[in-house]
């Protein structure tokens, strides 16, 4: 059961949008409430990707602030977040500070009159990162299939097909193989990716990136292709290919998210 499948119709049909649209978003849910508080455990509200509520209900403007700073850092770093809204003498009581995080939860001042503590969780939902397979090669048909199961929006296209750039993440991988590499690598390099690429030897890149800046492109950005593509795992077939590539990906996703 999804998360969109336990909500109200109208939390629902603003979640669909949102991924249709690949737009992220949240879900907060109070999970523990202690003494006088509007809002009571199990109510959800559906987060923007400025934090602001789009729907739903976390009770008073007392909690805002801090569900906003933690859906932004849940966006950011790709985790979940816990918040604890708690009165100024309850945290001294702890032995803590607003904006400290101890033990996975993260404290700040509940400053309303009602003096209740309300703990929420929130949930970040992101776009997929996208997988760009550009040409019809066998080691562009094996990488579409293997890469189904580890959570990319594969997108399989043509060399001479337009990249618009994206917000999201986006993983550009060129398996041409001598069928429009030039149009391809072009195209790749215009639309801002996270990462290029390109399944040949290095050989022949080095020739093609000297055409490439011969022509004008940015010197720093095609020397950021990675040529060949994958993990050196003495890959022969197209499928031990297209598994080194992935590895090499997934490699490269993770260490992304490492380093926010």
């Amino acid at each position: 059961m999804t998360p969109a499948e336990i909500l109200s119709p109208e939390l629902t049909e603003k979640v669909d949008a949102l991924r249709a649209a690949d737009k992220p978003f949240a879900f907060a849910t109070i999970v523990r409430t202690v003494g006088s508080t509007a809002a009571k455990p199990g109510a959800k509200a559906l987060l923007a990707e400025d934090g602001t509520i789009l729907e739903g209900w976390l009770g008073g403007g007392c909690a805002r602030g801090a569900v906003k700073r933690a859906a932004l850092t849940a966006f950011r770093t790709a985790e979940p977040q816990l918040i604890s809204v708690t009165p100024e003498e309850f945290l001294a009581e702890l032995g803590v500070e607003a904006g400290t995080q101890h033990s996975g939860v993260t404290y700040a001042r509940n400053g309303c009159p009602s003096k209740g503590t309300v703990d929420i969780f929130i949930e970040p939902s992101l776009p997929l990162p996208e997988l760009v397979v550009m040409g019809a090669s066998p080691v562009a048909k094996a990488l579409c299939s293997l890469a189904t199961q580890f959570q990319f929006a594969i997108r399989a296209i043509d060399a001479d097909v337009d990249l618009l750039p994206t917000p999201r993440q986006r993983y550009v991988v060129i398996a041409t193989q001598g069928q429009g590499d030039m149009i391809a690598l072009n195209a790749a390099l215009g639309s801002g990716p996270s990462s290029i690429s390109f399944v040949g030897s290095s050989r022949k890149f080095a020739a093609l990136s000297q055409k490439l800046m011969d022509a004008g492109a940015d010197p720093a950005a095609v020397r950021s292709v990675k040529a060949p593509a994958g993990l050196n795992i003495n890959a022969v077939t197209p499928d031990e290919i297209a598994l080194s590539i992935l590895a090499e990906l997934v490699k490269q996703r993770r260490a992304a998210r490492a380093e926010v």
